[in-house]
């Protein structure tokens, strides 16, 4: 059955919802052990531990032997139409004895009229840094490349004081397609993608983003109107690097919120894999397509009217202090994990990193990277000395255009250069 979420939000809001998945509902469910340490073979199926919450988990409970939303949706008044809720448990990573193509789903859950559960599933990408995964994609579907460590994320939808109760979530990994259809579906290899794209600031310093997040005064993160590329709280997984015309600075961030407008729009991807609106070219958001070109007679995936071209969210600190944003403005956004590459997590006390236009503390200011922000590293240099997270050092990292950051404040996973010098 395939199964469609449905939100209504206003813009910048906050958001917990997700993408379609392909879920087998059934009334048994096969055992298996949860998340054990060590390999499985690769045609052994696994339960999800639906009772094993962690700061990754937002908004669930797991009451009477099942996974319930942890409150019941209702209105703020802030939306027309039907209010959701929804919340998501993020299971830990699973490690095979080979690499899986595919993981399927079997779910056993009561969905009222109105709610729904759904799988999504990543695969760690090897060689390119501690935390880089493949996009999330829903259960049943293939992953973006063959991985031998995958992870699942449950998510569930109620609406109007309902919601759904799962019982088991049971995963069975599938053989990976042959390389002939690897290469007949693989889109071409053009490095990491980046467009132009209209800028909005998110704000609601308090609130809590789709991952769990509680947003603080001037905060790092981004937010996109996909949960594909949804990072887990305190991850960089999927991360950004946002430069804006007007100022000529850049920021890195990672993707912790959902929006604006829309929750099922990857824009980023092409055709083939785009979740919705497939009509549109690569690259432009729906939203920006209504605003600009009457596309959906002017409305976002609710039924609104919309009234910016935003593709992304800002939170505060990415807005003002790693941009030196006054008003929403346009951007080139680059999705940092649809490339390849080595690439370090930034890792402060707490704070955002200074990005420089060169290998030393020198050179100018050219911008902010947030803490957890995954960044891809082009090439290496040696500059001025640094004290930081991962020791002294005078290894400078060229992370973008222009832009480069101590690797006393990086974590590649290595002690010495990850990337030929510049």
């Amino acid at each position: 059955m395939l199964t469609q979420v449905r939100k209504t939000r206003r813009r910048g809001a906050l958001l917990a919802a997700t993408t379609c998945a392909l879920l087998t509902l059934s009334g048994t469910v096969a055992s298996g052990g949860a998340n054990a340490a060590g390999a499985r073979p690769a045609e052994q199926g696994w339960s999800v531990d639906l009772d094993a919450l962690t700061a990754d988990d937002t908004g669930v409970r797991h009451d009477d032997g099942a996974l319930r939303l942890d409150a019941p949706a209702a209105s703020d008044g802030t939306t027309s139409g039907a209010v959701e809720a929804s919340g998501q448990l993020v299971a830990a990573p699973v490690t095979l004895d080979s690499p899986a193509g595919a993981v399927a789903a079997d779910v056993d859950a009561t969905t009222p009229a109105g709610t729904s559960v759904l799988v999504d599933v990543r695969g760690r990408l090897a060689d390119q840094g501690p935390d880089a995964w493949t996009e999330w994609v829903p259960a049943g579907s293939a992953l973006p490349a063959p991985s031998d460590t995958v992870q699942a994320r449950v998510t569930l939808v109620g609406e109007r004081g309902a919601g759904p109760v799962v019982r088991h979530v049971t995963l069975t990994p599938q053989t990976p397609r042959s390389r002939a259809q690897q290469e007949l579906e693989a889109a071409p290899a053009s490095g990491e993608r980046s467009y132009r794209i209209f800028a909005t600031r998110e704000g609601l310093v308090g609130g809590t983003t789709a991952n769990g997040h509680v947003i603080t005064a001037r905060d790092h993160f981004v937010a996109l109107p996909s949960r594909r590329g949804l990072a887990p709280n305190n991850s960089g997984s999927y991360s950004v690097r946002v430069c804006a015309e007007r100022t000529g600075r850049c920021a890195y961030a990672p993707v912790w919120d959902v929006g604006p407008w829309n929750i099922t729009d990857d824009y980023w991807n092409p055709a083939g894999t785009r979740q919705s609106w497939t009509d549109l070219p690569q690259g432009k958001p729906e939203a920006q397509a209504a605003y600009q070109d009457g596309y959906n007679g002017g409305l976002d995936g609710y039924g609104r009217r919309v009234a910016n071209p935003a593709g992304i969210d800002l939170a505060d600190g990415t807005f003002w202090d790693g941009l030196g944003l006054t008003d929403n403005a346009w951007t080139t956004v680059t999705y940092l994990w649809t490339g390849s590459g080595p690439r370090g997590v930034v890792r402060t006390s707490g704070g955002p990193l200074t990005v420089r236009s060169g290998p030393g503390t020198g050179y100018a200011a050219t911008g902010l990277a947030g803490n957890y922000a995954n960044v891809v590293v082009e090439c290496t240099a040696t500059g001025s000395t640094v004290t930081g997270t991962y020791g002294t050092t005078d290894l400078w990292n060229r992370i973008g255009p222009g832009n480069w950051v101590s690797d006393a404040y990086l974590n590649t996973g290595s002690s010495g250069p990850v990337a030929p010098g510049c």
